[in-house]
């Protein structure tokens, strides 16, 4: 888990093991608005191998498993209160929804979307009204769902040759923006939406 500087481009290292042992590959990364870090390491887990893992970076400097046994953990947001994490599990092409206690551990995990497809989700973003929105490269568009999972909005690419939507993040002076990044062209692509996305850390 690397931090680098935009200006200078320096690097460093903010944790590079978990427990005496390396990571099988980290993926994707999501902040608090305290400053804790949600990462999840994918590596090359599947259904073949459900063994990547969910952490949790506090700003304390301690590291927490969040969750294990997971088919290939990708992008994860939170919600406004930050008490659910969402998680993209590719291989399952599904969407998890992970509850975080106050304190404890998670319990009560649970299957919140089922997509279908042959590539499973990969990025989140939220907007803010806690409507979920997932990249979905298998099908080459981003799919909105409200609070209670009911799809509200698809989004396709506009690109002949271009469907592998990896990446999504809410941008602009209102936050209006999707970005969305289109990986087999190197293509970055913008729909303009009707609600902002949430206040990210950065922005807080």
């Amino acid at each position: 888990l690397l931090s680098v500087d935009p200006i200078s481009g320096a690097i460093e290292t903010i944790i590079s093991s978990a427990y005496g042992e390396g990571f099988r590959g980290l993926n994707d990364l999501t902040f608090a608005h305290n400053g804790d870090i949600y990462f999840t390491d994918q590596g090359q887990t599947g259904l073949q191998d459900s063994s990547g893992r969910l952490f949790r970076y506090t700003v304390e400097g301690n590291l927490e498993l969040v969750l294990s046994a997971i088919p290939s953990p990708n992008g994860l947001v939170l919600n406004r209160k930050e008490d659910v994490l969402f998680l993209a599990v590719t291989r399952a092409n599904a969407i998890w929804r992970v509850p975080l206690p106050p304190h404890g551990s998670t319990t009560k995990v649970g299957l919140f979307i089922q997509l279908s497809g042959g590539g499973g989700p990969d990025g989140l973003a939220m907007d803010e009204y806690d409507n979920l929105f997932i990249a979905h490269p298998g099908l080459g568009c981003v799919w909105g769902f409200n609070a209670v999972g009911e799809p509200i909005q698809r989004i396709n690419t506009c690109l002949d040759d271009g469907y592998l939507l990896t990446n999504i993040a809410f941008g602009g002076p209102d936050r209006r923006a999707l970005y969305i990044t289109e990986s087999s062209t190197g293509s970055i692509l913008v729909a303009e939406l009707e609600t902002r996305g949430a206040t990210l850390f950065s922005h807080s």
